[in-house]
């Protein structure tokens, strides 16, 4: 169900992109934000993991720097039965992880300092496991697909406020409906940040029942997602919003209204699912 559902929220998203585009600029509006999104795609595909690794600061460690970890790597990669991952360190207190890469050959798991200090061996594991689960299912590429189509919608909106500040607009029929961009100028970028949350609140849930039936035992995890929410509330982390989405538990604070915008699932609910997925076995 996770599956369909994030494949009906692509289409809608890439069609959220095409009508905008059709209504700022007619025919040629809708070859732009086509060229456009496939542009940027294009970029987050081969780039995407080198840019947020720099962004961090993560730092590829070896198996004699990080043998604990990279036994854990191992073993849950031969389990999930793909190729073993790279392994990076992020020097922050913040207790957090992520997974990058295109496909599971190029994958890369990243854990921060702090994560390895305050989870046990089986909490690490089951966080591993969680990263994991998103690279053999290719969740880092949907997310990145979704975050730059979303980005190339907000960009659309962008340049059709300033066009229409200073540029004024044409008679031409082919340049599209001027109520119809304006609505869409104001609704689009909120609806595709939507979309885009609606997709990584999804791949979470999955990344999370993948993860549970890798490592074996579902409440791992579970237990590593108490310790973590609570210590992401009380140390900070200077994470961009654009890529809070691929970290396990959401790195940005913020509670009350902010949690309808939030990249992650409500964590009692993930934390319920995986108790429930143990209690009964289904793992």
């Amino acid at each position: 169900m996770n599956g369909l559902k994030t494949m009906v929220l692509m289409v809608a998203l890439t069609l959220l992109l095409i009508f905008i585009g059709g209504a700022i600029g007619g025919r040629v509006g809708m070859t732009f934000a086509l060229i456009m999104a496939f542009g940027m795609n294009f970029i987050a595909y081969w780039f995407s993991d080198k840019i947020v690794l720099a962004m961090y600061g993560a730092q590829p460690v070896s198996e004699s720097e990080a043998p604990e970890l990279y036994s854990i790597v191992r073993q849950l990669a031969h389990n999930a039965g793909i190729p073993m991952p790279r392994v990076y360190i992020i020097n922050a207190e913040q207790p957090n992880a992520f997974a990058t890469g295109r496909n599971p050959e190029n994958g890369v798991v990243a854990v921060t300092t702090g994560i390895m200090r305050i989870l046990t061996r089986e909490e690490l594991a089951g966080v591993i496991a969680h990263e994991l689960a998103h690279i053999k299912n290719r969740d880092i590429l949907v997310s990145t697909i979704a975050a730059a189509i979303a980005g190339a919608i907000s960009y659309l909106a962008q340049m059709a406020q300033w066009a229409m500040i200073f540029g004024g607009r044409s008679n031409d029929e082919d340049r599209g409906n001027p109520i119809a961009a304006l609505i869409m100028m104001i609704i689009g970028p909120i609806a595709a940040m939507l979309i885009q949350l609606a997709i990584s609140r999804s791949r979470e849930y999955g990344a999370d029942e993948g993860g549970a039936k890798i490592v074996g035992n579902p409440l791992y995890l579970a237990n590593a997602l108490k310790k973590l929410h609570m210590a992401s509330q009380r140390i900070p982390m200077e994470a961009n919003p654009a890529t809070s989405h691929m970290f396990i538990v959401n790195p940005l604070s913020g509670g009350g209204f902010l949690k309808l915008f939030s990249t992650h699932p409500p964590i009692e609910e993930r934390i319920e699912r995986l108790e429930r997925m143990a209690y009964s076995n289904r793992f």
